[in-house]
């Protein structure tokens, strides 16, 4: 069993692959200020309830984009399951040229991202992630990972929009039922779904028409399937595809 972790700024994700198949997972709040005794408390529950074992897994992996969480997550590997976890960064095997200007400043989330996507299609590809940021991220024809572009995620733009207002509150963040909103509730999730729907179709066809090339779009993360429902562009989504670019690039190192 190998255990795959992605660290993001909101959740942490948590999964376990018997081969190549993701067997369990879990979603766990990401609090830079839990000790890693806090965090082994958490991991002990969750593993007890789904019956496993700490000495069953072969091997972990991690991909994380809070800095401090790192070394949370390498004393929480050691107790608990007495290895060193890989750690995703400059100098991993990836198998995928990073075309960036700087490498090491792509964040290692959107890096396994695009290896699953490539693994997946073998052609060029565009990964939409909706996490706290949205992300997108190009991969050539060739396995290339060209670079992208970052916008304010969906949950922090509708937190921006109740905390920098007077009279605007907080609402579900589902599908109205019209465009045009005739409440205030309606019109916040319209300019929020509809809004980002547009976003991210003209950001993808911006993308295919600076690279001449008609990619594929998967999505993932959270807000994923609200705006994926709309969107023209958007042909798949997997809410795992980072865990998937985890365990893929596990072996390719070992």
């Amino acid at each position: 069993m190998i255990l795959v972790i992605d660290v993001g700024n909101t959740h942490t994700v948590l999964g376990i692959y018997q081969h190549d198949t993701l067997s369990h997972h879990w979603r766990l709040t990401t609090d830079a200020g839990r000790t890693s005794d806090e965090y082994g408390v958490l991991l002990s529950s969750v593993f007890t309830a789904s019956d496993i074992t700490f000495g069953a897994i072969e091997g972990i992996v991690v991909s994380c984009v809070v800095p401090p969480m790192i070394r949370v997550v390498e004393d929480l590997s050691h107790a608990l399951f007495q290895r060193s976890p890989l750690i995703i960064g400059p100098g991993t095997k990836t198998g995928m040229p990073i075309l960036y200007d700087v490498p090491r400043e792509v964040g290692a989330d959107r890096i396994v991202n695009a290896v699953a996507a490539y693994e997946r299609y073998q052609e060029a590809t565009i990964v939409v992630d909706f996490g706290t940021a949205t992300t997108f991220d190009y991969v050539t024809a060739n396995g290339e990972y060209l670079g992208g572009a970052i916008v304010p995620g969906v949950g922090i733009s509708l937190d921006a929009l109740y905390t920098k207002t007077a009279k605007l509150y907080r609402v579900e963040l589902t599908k109205p039922p019209k465009v045009v909103g005739r409440n205030t509730v309606h019109a916040i999730q319209s300019g929020i779904c509809y809004g980002y729907t547009a976003l991210v179709d003209g950001m993808v066809d911006r993308i295919r028409r600076e690279n001449t090339s008609r990619a594929r779009v998967i999505a993932t993360g959270g807000f994923a399937e609200l705006i994926a429902d709309e969107s023209s562009t958007i042909e798949a989504i997997d809410e795992f595809l980072t865990l998937a670019g985890l365990r893929i690039l596990y072996e390719r190192n070992h």
